[in-house]
């Protein structure tokens, strides 16, 4: 005889594909704001609190929420980019600064590393849609360029990669609008083009 626990339907998970995207355009973009050369570099501390809060940590839980999902691409996607968002904040506030003058081949590693799981993310991005393709598209693109720039010691490619940062956030904030708001009317009203 079933228990009363076992009758009960299955708790259902919102989509928080549109949660990991919010947090990390958003915190890209403040980033690739600095990156490009748009604001003073006096004021690039205000990206460490939203890679703390809403690039790491909400894109970490949007992660975990995706595995709940049986999401295996999106749980990796957003667990590993709030991840990198939490490492970043702390390489640039407490590792960086004890490097010495050989920094940027540190910064060169950990932005080739990341460029990598991009890259073949970027792969698997291929069977999902085209907004998603789209970001991981410009985002591979983006973390190439700041790789180049971090081990050439050039701020005038970082300033490229800077450029392209600011074309992922928009294209990661389309993804996280139209996922939100084809949820919210159940149908879909803003295109994401399908390709599974």
């Amino acid at each position: 005889m079933p228990t009363a626990q076992s009758d009960a339907p299955a708790p259902s998970v919102a989509d928080p594909g549109a949660l990991g995207l919010a947090g990390f355009a958003m915190t890209t973009f403040v980033l690739s704001t600095f990156n490009a050369g748009l604001l003073s570099e006096s004021l690039e501390q205000v990206v460490l609190p939203l890679a703390l809060f809403y690039g790491g940590l909400a894109q970490l839980l949007a992660g975990m929420w995706e595995f709940r999902r049986g999401n295996a691409f999106a749980a990796t996607a957003f667990s590993s980019f709030g991840a990198f968002w939490l490492a970043f904040a702390y390489y640039v506030a407490k590792v960086a600064p004890q490097l010495g003058p050989d920094a940027y081949k540190a910064t060169g590693l950990f932005l080739l590393a990341w460029t990598i799981f991009t890259a073949y993310m970027t792969v698997a991005a291929l069977r999902t849609n085209g907004a998603v393709l789209g970001v991981f598209v410009t985002l591979t693109i983006t973390f190439l360029l700041l790789t180049i720039g971090a081990f050439a010691e050039s701020t005038g490619i970082d300033k490229v990669g800077g450029w392209f940062g600011l074309i992922t956030a928009v294209v990661a904030w389309y993804a996280s609008f139209a996922t939100v708001t084809n949820a919210t009317w159940k149908r879909e009203v803003i295109p994401t083009w399908p390709r599974a």
